[in-house]
């Protein structure tokens, strides 16, 4: 060796390759089960933490930590105990060395997932050491045997998970119930798993008289609640119809496992299959009486009209009228929800003031051309500003995306650390967020406003038949666009009231008054209508006719003259 050779090592590259284990080293220890029988009978915590601490002593580990002592399932590593341990080793600034554990099955059997997360605290020179299973993590061979021995636990739990299924799917075969007893059964004090034996509860009896009380007398499951609630036994009314439904208290068994066949069980029925099919006919033809598809139904309004009185949205109901002929008429009414509220209204009359009142926000024909030279005014003027603000800011755009994309870089490189670009990088991701949101408020998005308007102003002109005419579908669609709060409705009187009116229709409207009462004026290119558009303020948006100048740079007039395409584009769907 040469006499330099000491100073010349100096400059040598990485680290001297160290022994697996190194005396002194910080351990923690993680020891489970995956059940409290097992916890209780089988390998204990005790003995897996008295295997884990011979080793450690053996090896000369300091120990810092024990985790886990509880029974958790390893099929998933969404474990407490485990969580905490992995949040221990991580963030312990008293740098941890190994994970103890009596066998790798205890630190998990989710395979790939626990071969990543081995991976990791490895990255952090944290390894993980089965003491009955001594492997050095150090080579790449040890590493790839501590894998296949993550892979093989899973495997081995997927095996065990398909011949528990299995049993189960047996069990059921043969009529025997798995899980919990339903609600009024019970199961048997001297039950035993080889010979099962379901009893019918206290519960049970009365829930037996809950399905006769359905057939003899038509309650409601409500009033049933009430009267099991009386007699001492409270339950809700969503799980008596999930009861009525379940055919276990007939005398069958179904389970997802079965695959869709009902089998006939071991347990005693309820009641008859006769009584249970009698229930679930009566509960169907309750249901099919109020239930209607989108096209014919009856009741637009409903949800849509809010009670004067009292604030609270109408909603729709049927009543039957058997003639003579066996035939049935279907009378259809509206209905405040309210308790103790009696407005009551048919559908014909509703519907006849509601037409009345959308007919007086139609537009008069003879305005169109003068209307739609208004409005495209309008609209193109505002536009020149919103034209050159939306250019300003695509510009920034573009100069934090390149700023973005050299930082990226830059941190790629390794010239600047975590640190700085996570701090750097969400400063450039708000502000670019910013900027898009500035950019989506110019509202620059109709392709052909001329053609758009056209379409709106015949749409206008004639509210009060389209909506008559049209499809259940597309009146919600209309009176939604039209009155975007809803309407408020007084019963008394017969009167509606709005909180909000669609903008472009309101101006329109409002366009069409003006120029009916100035019959004589004639119309010039600098006309004070140009600019009708919205006040700007905390209020809801309301329309006023005022100089355009005053309002032509701000961002609510430009979306104002936007909602051209939102009103017909929604009647088209």
């Amino acid at each position: 060796m040469s006499k330099h050779t000491s100073l010349l090592n100096s400059f040598a590259k990485g680290k001297p390759k160290q022994a697996q284990i190194t005396s002194g080293q910080n351990t923690v220890i993680y020891t489970r089960v995956s059940t409290k029988e097992q916890a209780e009978t089988n390998q204990s915590l005790e003995t897996q933490k008295k295997y884990c601490i011979q080793y450690a002593e053996k090896n000369n580990l300091n120990v810092v930590g024990f985790f886990g002592g509880t029974y958790e399932s390893a099929k998933t590593d969404e474990r407490n105990e485990f969580n905490r341990m992995i949040k221990y080793v991580k963030n312990l600034n008293q740098k941890i060395g190994f994970i103890l554990v009596y066998s790798l099955d205890r630190f998990s059997r989710t395979g790939d997932n626990a071969i990543y997360i081995s991976s990791q605290l490895k990255k952090q020179g944290i390894s993980i050491i089965a003491v009955t299973q001594p492997i050095d993590v150090s080579t790449v061979s040890g590493t790839l045997q501590q894998n296949i021995q993550f892979i093989f636990s899973k495997y081995d739990n997927d095996l065990r998970r398909e011949k528990s299924v299995s049993g189960m799917k047996e069990k059921l075969l043969k009529g025997e119930w798995i899980g919990a007893a339903p609600i009024g059964y019970k199961y048997a004090s001297a039950y035993k798993s080889k010979n099962q034996v379901i009893e019918i509860s206290d519960q049970g009896l009365l829930l037996k008289k809950a399905f006769l009380w359905k057939i003899s007398e038509c309650l409601s499951n409500i009033q049933i609640s009430q009267r099991l609630s009386k007699l001492g036994f409270k339950i809700g009314n969503k799980r008596l119809s999930e009861i009525f439904r379940n055919p276990f208290y007939c005398g069958l068994v179904t389970h997802t496992l079965l695959e869709g066949q009902t089998v006939k069980g071991k347990h005693p029925a309820l009641i008859s299959e006769e009584i249970f099919l009698k229930v679930n006919n009566l509960i169907n033809e309750k249901h099919s009486g109020f239930r209607w598809s989108k096209d014919d139904e009856p009741t637009p309004l409903r949800r849509f009209l809010i009670c004067e009185e009292c604030g609270v949205p109408f909603t729709g109901y049927v009543k039957k009228k058997k003639l003579t002929n066996g035939n049935v008429n279907l009378h259809y009414y509206y209905k405040c929800r309210t308790k103790g509220c009696s407005i009551n209204r048919s559908v014909p009359v509703l519907h006849d003031s509601f037409e009345n009142f959308i007919e007086k926000f139609e537009i008069n024909s003879s305005y169109h051309e003068l209307i739609k030279v208004q409005l495209e005014k309008a609209y193109h003027d505002l536009c020149n500003d919103e034209i050159e603000n939306s250019k300003v800011i695509k510009l920034k755009l573009s100069e934090l995306n390149d700023k973005l994309s050299i930082l990226e870089e830059r941190f790629a490189y390794g010239e600047i650390d975590r640190t700085l670009f996570d701090k750097l990088s969400v400063k450039l991701k708000a502000e670019i967020s910013e900027k898009s949101i500035e950019l989506d408020k110019t509202g620059l998005k109709i392709s052909n406003f001329s053609e758009t308007i056209d379409k709106v102003i015949v749409t206008t002109s004639k509210l009060k038949s389209l909506w008559k005419n049209g499809s259940s579908d597309y009146k919600k669609i209309l009176q939604n666009i039209c009155f975007p709060r809803g309407l408020h409705h007084n019963a008394n009187n017969g009167t509606f009231r709005t909180e909000d009116v669609n903008v472009v229709m309101d101006l329109t409207n409002k366009l069409s008054d003006f120029y009916e009462g100035n019959k004589q004026r004639k119309l010039t290119k600098n006309s004070e209508l140009s600019c009708s558009v919205p006040r700007v303020g905390i209020e809801p948006t309301h329309l006023t006719v005022h100089d355009f100048e005053s309002c032509a740079s701000t961002s609510s007039a430009i979306q104002a003259f936007n909602r051209p395409s939102i009103f017909y584009v929604g009647l088209q769907k």
